[in-house]
């Protein structure tokens, strides 16, 4: 197999641009590298594809190489025949070549094993051949033998009959058959293991749906729900119609040979070969549902990471709590740490006495230190904390000369952040739960910097997360947390040595060096200094050169994106359009798109040797040095107003609020009431196969209430007009109805089955 030439096909690339890439990374450059500054020979792709484009290309080697393992074997074995290398070379897919293989794997020891060693193997073949002149009785006689436990024609019979059914069940064709016709008209039944226990399950203790339409939030809900003992889950398929396939193959004669080629498929297919297709569908199922489920984790990941910063806010976090109380720090627009405390601001669990004190602490903080924003941790105790926040707001308003406001933000992580050993590091004077307080307020001042600290699973942005492979998610999520810190660039003076981590070319040991060379000799003020730096050689420079920024230092072409390789072409550009360095130090060549797109970009590119890609970065970064991509998303929503309740919410209220998480079936958005409201997928703006193509976590929405139940805590939403839903939903009804019908799908039958359609788990 043209590994690169399947992968051009299966993605839509020009054939050099992936013989380009697959290059490139074999060369060991990264893929934040590639996706940057190899754009020209890449045809710019950019990192997500790059590392689907990866992903898919470690698959296909994996499988050329089982494909000559199985070569390779079934010819030491003296059993290779034209047609099983044909199958072999034509198999796209490590299922088939597994199938392939499975006559001549290696066994445990089964009936069929047993009767070989009998030597019954030629009675099953004279079976099989079901020849008219055949009588099985008499053929059978020949094979009784006691010492091989064959008492009786019956016993050679079985015998005979195991070996045909486990022929049968290692027939690759009908496998693949038997499996396709499971995945199209099969279907997945789930029960209660035991009706009496209520669970969050409920919904599912009857409940039948097709193999090719059952979603993959839903597999994960069924998946859990039996390892958690709850449910019992099968994949069914009409028997007759699954025999029938393996019979039109081996029944091909109606005599006694024939019946019993009949029985033995009949045998083979309830004992072997349905009960091994129904392991590989639910695997493929839930492999299936879990890489969606990361996918969507990964984006949602992607969006809160790249969520605007709020720089240069002086900010004071607090960290909720009841019985041990508050956790308050402040920090200033750089993230350093100005003062700490505890509190006791909740009038359930602490004295009047000690709210008040509490009071005076935060007001005192304000006053001290001019804090712009408190942000506050979404956990125990945050609703009552809200408040207390609030009614602070409130009384300074008019006596302070500066805006005061306030947000929720996710807590996810913080305490795993600090009791780990990053923030022992970072942090060996203070407390761990002032640690947790000092992260809730920089997560808010920036959230990339800060997030990068966490393991990314427990950042809480996703589905089932537990429930995935590990390995594979954790995988997945380190690169979108790199792709992010890569494609923001990062302060080589200020930056943690976890940020640094991320930066492509860059491990944890080589960022602790960099950290340190810093301490040791001051600030960086070149981006060459990094070639000092013990273990940084300059294949790792030239990886992580264009990523880092030094601000205010010898060259201000430092403080951009433009690669060192490119500084020469970048100062010939500023010349031909009449700027000088000292024009980006002083804050950018403000108008160098239009007068380089008034020379003409292909004869600029001409003449200075680089292709259009790497000039129009070249002029982005130098007419707006040091930008920061985030700052151009819309601000994050601050709060600073009355507080609501649940029990305030009414049916057409309209509110805004902040997407918190995105998963297969809907949105939750915080509306400022501590629950966060569900906009189900069937309630977003447009129609979409999925959430994220509709919103992003981080999105400030507007909303409006459909439902609240404040005993059992949720909250309906829906982000479309009163017309949309009038209307939209009679249209979507009957456009369903026809494309079921166009499937051959009958929800009658459905119906009668016990399938149940549910808004929501």
């Amino acid at each position: 197999m043209d590994i690169n030439k399947k992968l051009a096909e299966e993605f839509g690339l020009l054939q050099n641009n992936v013989d380009n890439a697959v290059s490139l990374i074999d060369e060991g450059m990264t893929i934040p590298f590639i996706a940057r500054y190899r754009k020209e020979v890449t045809g710019s792709m950019d990192d997500q594809v790059l590392r689907e484009l990866n992903d898919r290309l470690t698959y296909l080697r994996n499988l050329e190489k089982r494909k000559d393992e199985v070569f390779a074997a079934i010819t030491a074995q003296e059993k290779m025949t034209p047609e099983l290398e044909a199958a072999i070379s034509a198999a796209s897919a490590l299922v088939e070549i597994e199938d392939i293989y499975r006559p001549f794997k290696p066994k445990r020891r089964t009936r069929a094993s047993v009767a070989r060693e009998a030597g019954l193997e030629p009675l099953a073949q004279l079976i099989l051949a079901q020849d008219n002149s055949t009588d099985p009785e008499n053929a059978a006689a020949e094979y009784v033998d006691e010492e091989k436990n064959i008492s009786d024609t019956a016993a050679a019979i079985q015998g005979a009959m195991d070996i045909i059914a486990e022929d049968i069940s290692d027939d690759a064709d009908i496998r693949k058959k038997l499996r396709s016709a499971v995945n199209e008209k099969g279907e997945i039944v789930s029960k209660a293991a035991d009706p009496e226990n209520d669970s969050v399950y409920k919904n599912y203790y009857d409940y039948t749906e097709p193999v090719s339409h059952i979603a993959n939030h839903r597999i994960l809900a069924l998946d859990r729900g039996e390892k958690e003992g709850f449910l019992k889950v099968d994949v069914t398929l009409d028997t007759s119609a699954a025999t029938d396939i393996i019979l039109n193959k081996y029944v091909k004669a109606n005599n006694a040979c024939g019946e019993l080629v009949r029985a033995a498929a009949e045998d083979g297919y309830k004992r072997l070969i349905f009960p091994s297709i129904e392991r590989e569908v639910r695997s493929e199922l839930t492999a299936r549902a879990a890489e969606e489920s990361i996918k969507v984790f990964a984006s949602n990941l992607r969006q809160m990471l790249m969520q605007p910063p709020l720089k240069s806010s002086v900010i004071l976090g607090l960290d909720p709590g009841y019985a041990h109380g508050c956790k308050t720090a402040v920090i200033d627009g750089t993230g350093k740490v100005l003062d700490h405390a505890i509190i006791y601001p909740v009038r359930e669990s602490a004295s009047a006495g000690a709210v008040e004190a509490a009071k005076r602490k935060v007001t005192e903080f304000i006053k001290k230190y001019r804090v712009n924003v408190i942000s506050i941790g979404n956990g125990t105790a945050s609703r009552e904390t809200e408040t207390f926040a609030a009614e602070i707001i409130k009384e300074l308003s008019g006596t302070v000369d500066w805006e005061i406001s306030y947000m929720v933000v996710s807590e996810a992580g913080a305490s795993v952040y600090s009791a780990s050993k990053v923030a022992a590091e970072e942090f060996p004077e203070y407390d761990v739960s002032i640690r947790g307080a000092i992260s809730i307020a920089r997560r808010l001042q920036d959230p990339l910097a800060e997030l990068v600290k966490i393991d990314p699973k427990a950042i809480g942005v996703g589905q089932y997360q537990h429930d995935m492979p590990q390995a594979r998610m954790s995988e997945a999520l380190s690169g979108v947390v790199e792709d992010c810190v890569n494609s923001v660039g990062v302060d080589l003076n200020t930056a943690s040595h976890s940020l640094l981590s991320y930066i492509a070319g860059i491990n944890a040991s080589v960022a602790k060096n960099i950290v340190s060379y810093r301490e040791e000799n001051g600030r960086f003020t070149d981006r060459k200094q990094l070639l000092k730096v013990p273990k940084l050689g300059k294949k790792a420079f030239e990886q992580c050169a264009g990523f880092l920024r030094v601000r205010d230092g010898v060259n201000p072409l430092d403080n951009t994106a433009v690669h060192p390789e490119s500084y020469e072409a970048a100062a010939s550009l500023l010349s031909e359009c009449g700027f000088t360095l000292a024009d980006v130090s002083a804050g950018g060549a403000a108008d160098i798109d239009k007068k380089a797109a008034d020379e003409g970009l292909d004869k600029i590119s001409d003449s200075l040797g680089i292709g259009i890609p790497t000039l129009t970065d070249i002029i982005s970064e130098l007419k707006k040095p040091g930008r920061d991509l985030r700052d151009e998303l819309p601000p994050p929503l601050l709060r600073s107003g009355d507080i609501m309740n649940i029990s305030d919410l009414k049916p057409g209220m309209e509110l805004v609020g902040t997407v918190r998480n995105i998963v297969d079936f809907g949105a939750f958005v915080d509306v400022g009431v501590h629950e966060d409201g569900l906009v189900h997928i069937s309630q977003l703006p447009k129609r979409v196969n999925h959430p994220l193509e509709a919103v992003k976590v981080g999105e400030v929405v507007k909303v409006r209430v459909l439902e609240a139940d404040p005993e059992r805590g949720r909250i309906s939403l829906t982000m479309r007009s009163e017309n949309q839903n009038r209307g939209g939903d009679r249209e979507r009804r009957n456009k369903n109805r026809r494309e079921n019908r166009n499937r051959g799908f009958d929800p009658e039958r459905l119906k009668n089955s016990g399938f149940r359609i549910k808004g929501k788990k």
